[in-house]
């Protein structure tokens, strides 16, 4: 719990609207459970993040936005076509084409997981969609962001710390 929180102190210092983007779910509904599978999420994307060799600019609330609105198009495109051999077609285009894909694969899954625990327990809530939104946002942003390589130096210190 004590490495979790160190490096939610991380995240608020070098990421502050990721993590407001997770923590703000409770005004749309959100549980303290969903909030913490979102910031389980955060913590997971984050460290990948750090122990890449790259190094991000803090995404801002207009790239959340934009990468949102890109991913929204996304879904409403595939949602829209008539013909459910081109909707399968569009969605495995946008992941084939996904920046990051072993990311992108690993919270879909996880969400997969978890809306299948919420119908287990009959806990299905109309934030689910946002909880589904927020999570793909996040990967989106970090795929998108204009990250650059880390000096050696800096990527052996942070390759050393561990979750």
């Amino acid at each position: 719990m004590a490495q979790k929180t160190a490096i939610i102190d991380e995240i608020h210092l070098e990421q502050p609207n990721l993590l407001v983007s997770c923590v703000v779910q409770v005004r749309l509904g959100a549980d303290e459970q969903t909030v913490e599978f979102l910031l389980n999420l955060l913590l997971t994307c984050y460290v990948a993040m750090r122990e890449s060799g790259f190094e991000w600019p803090p995404i801002s609330e207009a790239a959340q936005e934009r990468e949102l609105e890109r991913t929204v198009g996304v879904v409403l495109l595939s949602e829209q076509l008539n013909d459910s051999t081109s909707a399968h077609a569009a969605r495995a285009q946008y992941i084939a084409t996904h920046p990051k894909q072993p990311l992108l694969a690993l919270v879909v899954s996880e969400c997969n997981k978890w809306l299948q625990d919420q119908t287990q327990k009959k806990a299905e809530k109309e934030s689910g969609k946002y909880v589904m939104m927020a999570s793909v946002n996040l990967v989106n942003c970090i795929a998108h962001s204009a990250a650059h390589r880390r000096p050696a130096s800096q990527r052996a210190r942070h390759g050393s710390e561990t979750l």
